[in-house]
């Protein structure tokens, strides 16, 4: 695909969730107050299971590092968009645009990835319970870490380029609150329907196989613990995968109503708001999910808390 001359592009300017002052102060306080809770959300997860042994098994090794993925990813977007709920000119320098875009994309594609490892990490360890510990070493552990957290890496170099690669003609103004693909691809001057279709088809691949094998994963996992013969063991395990699978759902139902659906069935400014909930919501959620409903990570909380 050749380069397209888009110097005339310096800035984008971002329309954000409303133009009325009112609501953008409205919003501004309400999404001050989410990202507050999920600063503090995650920081006590991950300081948890840091400081309390018990915690130290690679369940929550996976937990700590969703915890501080969600706390990278809503750091990177939502100061960005308190700052623009209270200014006049909401605009994005090219490379700023260009650097969130990357750097959205390359957290959200970890955290694909590593919601399949948990589901997996689960399924050894109900599936395989005597080896679960042999198979999930402290290498393997830190290897899939590893693997999790540079494998957004190429997907967002290969969407960014692309995107980037579009021809705007100087259009300028994005229907959003921060830089996302399908947006300034909606931007084209051309017939941008190739592109559109490269990247669905990268989006399908990089967002529905995780989910295929999320599934099977948690297929095994519901059939094993409907064979239990004891009925608080099968409650402990229904318990740990359901705040797994609300967290699943959560952030794939919002990544694919905003990724995988035409173009032409968008209402104008929708995905503004479906982006709502992976940007603002899952990573505010995610740890009042995870210790509302699970009783080692409450123990952790109140022996902390005895301590203090």
């Amino acid at each position: 695909m050749p380069w397209k001359n888009n110097t005339v592009v310096t800035e984008f300017i971002l329309l954000g969730l409303s133009s009325d002052p009112r609501t953008q102060v409205i919003l501004f306080f309400v999404f001050l107050l989410a990202y507050i809770i999920t600063l503090i959300g995650n920081i006590s997860i991950i300081t948890l299971i840091l400081s309390d042994v018990s915690l130290h098994t690679p369940m929550y090794f996976f937990l700590g590092n969703l915890s501080f993925l969600d706390l990278c990813y809503s750091s990177s977007t939502v100061p960005r968009m308190l700052k623009d709920l209270m200014s006049v000119k909401k605009t994005i320098s090219y490379a700023e645009c260009a650097t969130q875009m990357f750097i959205s994309l390359c957290l959200g594609q970890s955290e694909c990835i590593l919601l399949a490892i948990m589901a997996y990490d689960r399924y050894l360890a109900i599936y395989y319970p005597l080896h679960y510990t042999t198979i999930m070493s402290n290498t393997v552990c830190v290897r899939l870490a590893i693997g999790t957290w540079i494998s957004g890496v190429p997907l967002s170099t290969s969407l960014v380029t692309i995107t980037l690669n579009v021809n705007r003609c100087g259009n300028n103004e994005i229907n959003h609150f921060l830089c996302e693909v399908p947006e300034i691809i909606s931007l084209g001057c051309e017939n941008i329907l190739f592109v559109e279709f490269i990247i669905f088809v990268i989006c399908v691949s990089d967002l529905m196989i995780p989910v295929i094998f999320i599934v099977i994963s948690y297929s095994q996992i519901i059939s094993c613990i409907l064979k239990m013969k004891s009925a608080a063991g099968q409650w402990k395990a229904f318990s740990t995968c359901g705040s797994h699978m609300m967290v699943v759902t959560m952030f794939y139902g919002s990544a694919m109503a905003a990724y995988m659906k035409p173009r032409s069935s968008s209402a104008a400014g929708t995905d503004k708001f479906i982006a709502i909930f992976y940007v603002v919501i899952t990573p505010m959620l995610n740890p009042l999910i995870y210790s509302l409903r699970n009783n080692d990570v409450k123990a952790a909380f109140l022996k902390c808390k005895m301590r203090l």
